[in-house]
């Protein structure tokens, strides 16, 4: 196993996920803020220092996407929970809607779906990240991370919450819609022609 200081960072990223999703659900509000931030810090500093050492390992290949989608789907999923009778202390102020949560996480299994299958069926190891897929993780942590600061400051703001949740959702359809769409290319290649 090859524990690269991306590796390593990365590693912290999925450390941090259960301490953030108790941070939340017990309504310490900046320390769920501080955490979700530092996990994005090492989310952009693993590609970085990876970039800059040339430090690649299959395992970071798998692990930093892997990290990525558990991240998202742990903020989006405690960010649309219902008041839980089990935890009364547990309150948003800013509620991500259900629906943009299944979205998201709908948009993930799709791709993970995508994945799979061009492994299985095509031999294709690898299955990178496109620009518009790498344009909706930034805009989803964005739209997390204003729920969480306004969260923390006690405030609602309607047209934070509009705005945040427009841009999270033409964001996350435009690129499940380009994953299908590279995928069907992907596919339409005849074998011998096909990139490895």
């Amino acid at each position: 196993m090859s524990l690269t200081l991306p590796n390593q960072l990365t590693f912290v990223r999925l450390v941090l996920i259960p301490f953030f999703v108790v941070a939340v659900l017990y309504n310490h509000d900046l320390w769920a803020l501080a955490i979700f931030v530092a996990a994005g810090v090492t989310d952009a500093l693993d590609g970085l220092v990876a970039r800059w050492t040339g430090q690649h390992s299959v395992l970071g290949a798998f692990l930093d996407p892997m990290a990525d989608k558990l991240l998202m789907t742990a903020a989006f999923i405690v960010l649309s929970l219902p008041p839980l009778a089990s935890l009364p202390q547990f309150h948003l102020d800013n509620r991500l809607p259900v629906w943009l949560t299944v979205l998201v996480i709908g948009r993930d299994v799709l791709i993970v779906i995508l994945a799979l299958l061009f492994n299985l069926a095509l031999g294709v190891r690898r299955f990178p990240p496109t620009l518009p897929g790498k344009l909706a993780t930034g805009i989803q942590m964005a739209t997390v991370s204003f729920f969480l600061l306004f969260d923390a400051l006690d405030r609602q703001s309607d047209l934070m919450r509009g705005t945040a949740v427009s841009a999270c959702l033409v964001a996350t359809v435009v690129s499940g819609l380009h994953y299908a769409w590279q995928a069907a290319r992907e596919l339409s290649v005849p074998g011998g022609d096909r990139r490895p």
